[in-house]
């Protein structure tokens, strides 16, 4: 019986283009900042300034443009025009919107040459902002009404009442409260040895 030189192989080969159909499926895309390398031939910028990084804006105004991207301090990037004053240069930024971006100018350094200048882009359309139905908010409009503050007015007299003992002639028969409780407290007295020799 002859065997096949290539049954020991086969497994082998199995795991290997199984190995690199399932590399070619999960390939994973980095996030990073593109590399920045001087261009061979054009002008380009340096990141100079004393901070880690500088942002990059899709146009040339940091109130105006939102922010496309970040350039670290050191990195180069070609630079492509610059704005009307000078103030702004533009370069080219991958991921950006035209895959350009643009720098504030005191913060780079530009190669030596002259810049065209560029026009900026479109100021983008700051989003909607909502409005409120009129006839909504008209039921909360208070309107206040003219009413006359009540005046002070002073409250009636207090009328204390006052008790008039009756006048006694002397002739009251009545027992003091003091004698009648005295009286009970000796019967509690005498009360209380009778109990205890009783029990």
């Amino acid at each position: 019986m002859t065997r096949n030189w290539f049954q020991p192989i086969l497994p082998l080969l199995i795991t290997l283009i199984l190995l690199g159909m399932f590399s070619a499926s999960t390939s994973t895309v980095a996030l990073a900042q593109q590399p920045t390398n001087i261009p061979s031939s054009g002008m380009f910028i340096t990141v100079i300034t004393d901070e880690p990084q500088i942002n990059v804006r899709m146009g040339p105004s940091s109130s105006v443009y939102p922010v496309v991207g970040i350039l670290l301090t050191g990195s180069t990037a070609p630079a492509l025009g610059r704005s009307q004053g000078g103030d702004w240069i533009q370069i080219e930024f991958p991921g950006a919107p035209n895959n350009k971006g643009w720098v504030y100018s005191p913060l780079v350094q530009v190669s030596p040459g002259a810049l065209q200048i560029v026009e900026p882009p479109p100021t983008p359309v700051p989003p909607a902002t909502s409005t409120i139905d009129p006839t909504f908010a008209a039921q909360f409009n208070v309107i206040p009404t003219s009413t006359r503050l009540p005046t002070f007015t002073p409250p009636p007299t207090l009328v204390v009442p006052t008790y008039i003992q009756p006048a006694s002639d002397g002739s009251d028969e009545s027992v003091p409260l003091g004698v009648i409780i005295l009286a009970f407290a000796v019967l509690g007295l005498i009360g209380l040895p009778l109990s205890l020799t009783r029990r």
